[in-house]
């Protein structure tokens, strides 16, 4: 039995906002306080909030907690949503666990680190394995268990059911130099990754992308032999499928640990190398790290962990008393080139 889900987010139109906000004025809740929200209570095991924003007539209903899904199953889908869905969605959506793959990427907003993109093969029985084992969006996972079971999640698979692209610090900056737009160097990552999971998967023919840029070209664009002939299909929140689910749980596990191998350069010291080099871009620890590193070994260290087209590459040389022109040419370019004006690599050059 796949284990039960712990968050679910719904769109409301006016009619189920009407019958929600009688069932909570009815049931045994307790009200709480929530920003930005008409209704918000606590329930046995969950937290439910319906948010004041509108879109299309529709309000965001999120529901969360050990026990959000028996309140989806008894009470919000028979009496608000007048649906059965959950528990159900593989007849309801058989071709979720029918033979395809799944691609995402993780390190795309961290300023130190590599990128890491993940392209997963799965079938009926993966995918019922993967469940078991707890397979899920990352971003629903804390580190320690990502860690844990994407190995166990890449044992199972073994080596010619994922293919994986990572690009270390160094590389995505002589990349990004050339390409100057993350979206298109995203894209080449994801199908460079697809290309090599396909050649492992020949008589696979669906890939399911989240996607990540504005338009569908970009990526399609990108796409090698094999990957023009397969059905690609790119949705928004797609690691609601298994395959990318478990793309995503792979990617991340591989870029955390591509930041412990780093502590051993911030903190040789340091018992537990997991939090010693911080994740994203905006945490305080981010800049105070490189600013000390850079300090101690110079703005070559930078370019060898860190993406040196962040805005925080130039408030640490500031603080170290430097600028953009003590950094080598990849490392002093900041900002995207026009649509179009990249024209692909030439051969030999990915």
């Amino acid at each position: 039995m796949p284990p039960q889900k712990t968050s679910f987010t719904y769109e409301l139109d006016a009619e189920q906002q009407e019958k929600l906000l009688a069932m909570l004025a009815l049931g045994n809740y307790r009200p709480r306080q929530v920003p930005y929200s008409i209704v918000a209570v606590e329930g046995d095991g969950f937290n439910c909030a319906l948010y004041q924003k509108e879109k299309h007539g529709r309000r965001k209903l999120c529901i969360q907690g050990s026990k959000a899904q028996d309140f989806v199953e008894f009470f919000l889908e028979p009496n608000v949503l007048g649906v059965a869905m959950v528990g159900y969605e593989d007849v309801l959506h058989p071709e979720g666990i029918a033979a395809h793959a799944g691609s995402d990427e993780s390190g795309k907003g961290d300023y130190f680190g590599p990128l890491v993109v993940c392209c997963c093969y799965t079938d009926e029985a993966l995918s019922g394995a993967m469940r078991e084992m707890g397979v899920k969006d990352c971003k629903q996972m804390t580190d320690n268990a990502i860690l844990a079971v994407g190995r166990r999640l890449r044992g199972i698979l073994g080596q010619d059911r994922y293919a994986v692209v990572k690009i270390g610090p160094a590389a995505y900056n002589r990349l990004y130099a050339k390409i100057r737009n993350i979206n298109r160097l995203l894209a080449w990552a994801h199908g460079t990754c697809i290309e090599d999971l396909l050649t492992k998967q020949p008589e696979c023919g669906r890939v399911v992308v989240d996607q990540f840029a504005p338009t569908e070209a970009v990526i399609r664009r990108s796409l090698k032999e094999r990957g023009k002939k397969a059905v690609v299909e790119q949705r928004h929140k797609a690691e609601s499928d298994i395959a990318v689910a478990a793309a995503s749980v792979i990617a991340r596990e591989l870029f955390l640990r591509a930041l412990c191998d780093m502590a051993a350069d911030v903190d040789p010291k340091a018992e537990v190398p997991l939090g010693v080099v911080p994740k994203g871009a905006s945490d305080p620890r981010v800049r105070a790290v490189t600013e000390q590193m850079v300090r101690e070994h110079g703005p070559t260290w930078l370019m060898n962990h860190c993406k040196a087209h962040f805005q925080t590459t130039d408030k640490v040389l500031a603080a170290c008393g430097m600028s953009r022109a003590d950094l080598p040419p990849e490392g002093q370019v900041t900002s995207a080139v026009q649509n179009g004006s990249f024209k692909g690599f030439k051969k030999g050059e990915e």
